[in-house]
């Protein structure tokens, strides 16, 4: 299963990620939040690593790389890898 890493890390990676699998993060959500990318397990819920460490469900990678895609667009200088989690953190929170 995944490895644990920081959201920020994660969000920055997310290309690496398979767009079947989930994003699942300690809250309260932030750049330095440990997060890890799993498969969802085949009778729901939290991988057990994901649930052991206190994290909950974030995004899926490929609803989260979509998202990350689109916004990207509208900008003619990328924004910092910092300001990507902060808006994809809005994101989840808000508008998921």
């Amino acid at each position: 299963m995944g490895q644990v890493a920081t959201l920020g890390d994660v969000i920055e990676g997310l290309g690496r990620f398979d767009s079947e699998d989930t994003i699942y993060a300690a809250e309260p959500w932030a750049e330095q939040s440990e997060a890890l990318v799993a498969r969802e397990p085949d009778v729901g819920g939290l991988p057990p690593e994901a649930s052991d460490a206190g994290m909950k469900y974030f995004l899926e990678v490929g609803i989260a790389q979509d998202f990350v895609e689109g916004w990207l667009a509208s900008f003619n200088e990328p924004p910092t890898p910092s300001a990507i989690c902060t808006r994809l953190i809005d994101y989840a929170v808000n508008d998921a």
